[in-house]
């Protein structure tokens, strides 16, 4: 998988923008209320929540524990 420092900010940025645009489309389609779109909201909002796990995964790789 990824292993090299870049590597894995250069994917912690595309995971941080995709959570934004997730945000930017969950908050346009709350906002219209389509009872057809909860399906689809819903599944919006659990892609978000993965996003967040991965990105929170990756900054505890890149930052090291510091035992004192």
């Amino acid at each position: 998988m990824l292993t090299d420092r870049d590597s894995l900010l250069r994917k912690l940025h595309e995971l941080r923008s995709e959570h934004r645009d997730l945000d930017t489309v969950i908050a346009r389609l709350a906002d219209q209320a389509i009872a057809s779109d909860q399906l689809h909201l819903q599944r919006l909002k659990k892609r978000k929540l993965m996003l967040k796990d991965e990105v929170s995964w990756l900054e505890s790789r890149l930052i090291p524990d510091n035992i004192a």
